[in-house]
């Protein structure tokens, strides 16, 4: 069986302030032409649809003329929700966009069930794990502390279950929406870490034949059976070096997986480039940058006049001006943002502690952090599903 692995759409996103709806037309028209052009068997799509819970009318209508001509092909798509979908607005009618071969998996309570497609060697399993928040979904599956680890463990043990009482023979695709240890991150992911751990091991997915993944915008392997397609399209300067892709994976009679990267139309490279001012306009190796979006660092030591302007003269498509002027770590100027880079909201609480009282907390203590985090965070989560 052929599958085409995408996800992280991401409808509705803007990229620092220019409007990607074309660019995201674009992607659907590609995917669509995708299937046509190599035969494919069945579309998975691992979350992320769109980027926020309650979506603007233009990307519900894009997303609606997807399900049309994906559906007009007659090639089943299963698609998961992710941590910035809505599960139950992207789920509304599942039961009957499933009857025109679109399978919504939004309900954590149904990771157990699999959408079953045959091909010439038999039945081929897929079982949809929409994005776990472990605050909202412990009861269901009777974790006793939250964690991203514990609910895909027991979301993953549902479908070992099922798959165990299958034919012997029936193949295995895990859908799932999580960061998973190993995997790259960017800046353009939503912060999902709770209980001050993100990550799940790989090894969560163990006993399946392929594990399609969506959250990590780049596209990467962490198995052979493990990986992430990435998003189709950039959406921060971190992904500048990325290649936007899918992959196309085919599942061979006994289970066995290859698969080959399928590059993704981009509206505009992205370029970021580092100097004083005069050096970024004077620089010949940089022509091949004029037309790139372009995230500029000047580290001039004093701010130059009317930066933007002269810049925007050789890099029209400008878009983010940093300043970095030369200075040493010790440098008590030094920019806050620049010292919390990478920090998570648990080290810096954990940091300011150690700052006001001169001693970092105990274990106690970071224990009643991490919960007030958790507490904050699910509260949001509840918030925005409810919005």
């Amino acid at each position: 069986m052929r599958l085409l692995h995408t996800s992280d759409w991401h409808l509705g996103r803007s990229f620092h302030r220019v409007g990607m709806l074309g660019a995201q037309r674009d992607f659907v028209g590609h995917l669509v032409a995708t299937v046509r052009e190599h035969a494919v068997d069945a579309v998975v799509v691992a979350g992320d649809v769109y980027d926020r819970a309650v979506p603007p009318l233009a990307a519900v209508e894009l997303f609606d003329d997807a399900l049309h001509r994906l559906a007009a092909l007659g090639v089943p798509t299963v698609m998961i929700s992710g941590n910035h979908d809505s599960a139950r607005r992207l789920g509304v009618g599942a039961g009957l966009i499933g009857r025109a071969g679109v399978h919504l998996r939004t309900d954590p309570a149904g990771c157990g069930e699999p959408v079953l497609l045959d091909d010439a060697h038999g039945p081929v399993a897929f079982y949809g794990l929409p994005y776990l928040e472990p605050a909202l979904v412990k009861a269901e599956f009777g974790v006793d502390r939250p964690g991203h680890e514990a609910v895909l463990g027991a979301a993953m043990d549902r479908v070992r279950a099922d798959l165990a009482g299958r034919p012997p023979g029936t193949r295995s695709v895990v859908l799932a929406h999580a960061f998973v240890t190993g995997g790259e991150p960017s800046d353009s992911e939503r912060d999902i870490t709770v209980g001050g751990v993100a990550a799940v091991p790989a090894g969560v997915f163990d006993g399946v034949d392929y594990v399609a993944l969506g959250h990590l915008h780049g596209c990467q392997m962490l198995t052979d059976r493990v990986r992430y397609s990435g998003s189709p399209l950039p959406y921060s300067f971190s992904e500048a070096a990325h290649r936007k892709s899918m992959w196309l994976v085919d599942l061979g009679a006994d289970g066995s997986v290859t698969a080959e990267r399928l590059d993704c139309p981009v509206p505009r490279p992205l370029a970021r480039i580092r100097g004083t001012l005069e050096e970024l306009l004077a620089d010949p190796e940089l022509v091949r940058h004029e037309e790139a979006w372009v995230e500029a660092t000047l580290t001039d030591p004093v701010r130059p006049a009317d930066p933007m302007a002269r810049l925007a003269a050789r890099f029209p498509h400008t878009l983010s001006l940093l300043f970095d002027p030369g200075r040493t770590e010790d440098d008590a100027a030094l920019s806050y943002a620049r010292r919390l880079a990478g920090r998570s909201d648990q080290e810096i609480a954990e940091d300011f502690v150690a700052h006001v009282r001169g001693t970092g907390p105990d274990g106690a203590e970071r224990a009643v952090l991490r919960d007030a985090f958790d507490a904050v965070r699910a509260e949001e989560t509840v918030r925005e599903v409810a919005r």
